[in-house]
């Protein structure tokens, strides 16, 4: 697929003389008042087309990198196969010459961090930055405090989703019902009482907020969710456990 370059801006146009300026000085203008030629303003220059690419070189097509674990494909209820197949009819669509290829990228289970940077990095993709050498802090999720830090700060959690993350991280390992979720985190009365889609939205604004550790709360296909502790995440706790069983 080549990318071609915007076109210029079309070039001033320059008003048509009058029939009376065209007979300027001819016996048709005799006895009268002579008419000054207009003044023609020269066209305005073209700028140059814009290159999208460094001098001496030519668009020959793009990447388009896509994080989506195999979890989260599951929550959005969609196929990776059928994801790339609409993509790629899609493009077909739109540039029938163009030519795709797609490949999918393997993590190790378990493994954390964002899908597209991992899936850059498999790829081989030379804009992503080497991981620092010094130790990444992690995420520490204080139980005590009622607070997650990521690294330096503080993640900007609502007392619910707080609520949400303490239920499913006390319960390590363990596969969380959506049901249990609600059960335990809502009065039967409540007024704000969700339903189980209502919980997958607060699980996804959960996961948003936790960054680059989003990955530590999977999502079991059919079943719930499950808290998956890696070396970078440590639990705070003191005295009892802060949680209604």
């Amino acid at each position: 697929m080549t990318i071609t370059d915007i076109a210029a801006p079309l070039a001033t146009r320059t008003r048509r003389p009058s029939r009376e300026h065209a007979a300027f000085g001819s016996s048709a203008t005799k006895g009268s008042t002579a008419l000054a030629p207009e003044r023609i303003r020269p066209a305005a220059p073209a700028s140059s087309p814009v290159r999208a690419v460094p001098e001496g070189t030519e668009a020959r097509g793009f990447v388009l990198y896509v994080g989506l674990g195999e979890d989260a494909a599951a929550a959005d209820r969609v196929e990776l196969a059928r994801l790339v197949g609409e993509l790629r009819a899609l493009t077909a669509k739109l540039a029938p010459s163009a030519q795709t290829h797609a490949a999918v990228a393997l993590a190790p289970a378990g493994a954390g961090g964002r899908d597209v940077d991992v899936v850059r990095r498999a790829l081989g993709d030379p804009a992503v930055q080497q991981p620092a050498t010094e130790a990444d802090a992690g995420i520490v999720i204080d139980l005590t405090r009622k607070r997650v830090a990521l690294g330096d700060e503080i993640a900007p959690l609502t007392y619910r989703e707080f609520e949400l993350l303490q239920h499913i991280v006390l319960r390590e390992g363990t596969t969380v019902g959506r049901c249990e979720i609600i059960d335990a985190l809502w009065d039967a009365d409540a007024a704000d009482r969700p339903n189980e889609r209502t919980i997958d939205v607060h699980v996804r604004r959960l996961r948003a907020k936790l960054g680059d550790y989003a990955e530590i709360i999977r999502t079991v296909r059919g079943a719930g969710y499950r808290f998956d502790r890696h070396a970078d995440v440590t639990v705070l706790a003191s005295g009892p456990s802060p949680d209604r069983f």
